[in-house]
């Protein structure tokens, strides 16, 4: 459950602001979405090796110059 302190005086759109921050970094919406659809395993994996491969290019890319 996410709180969000609201001092005497302040805008309401600041505390709405502040909750929205929070609530953003909680990662639920994205998790969310990410739920709404079936991924099979093997598009996951294959996916994933795409990522590592492409991150060892950046750091091959990275010390070369």
């Amino acid at each position: 459950m996410l709180i969000v302190p609201v001092k005497e005086g302040e805008a309401i759109e600041k505390a709405l602001k502040k909750f929205k921050k929070k609530f953003e970094k909680t990662g639920v919406v994205k998790e969310l979405r990410e739920r709404s659809k079936f991924i099979k395993p093997s598009i996951v994996y294959r996916e994933g090796k795409k990522k590592a491969i492409y991150k060892l290019q950046m750091q091959k890319a990275e010390e070369g110059l």
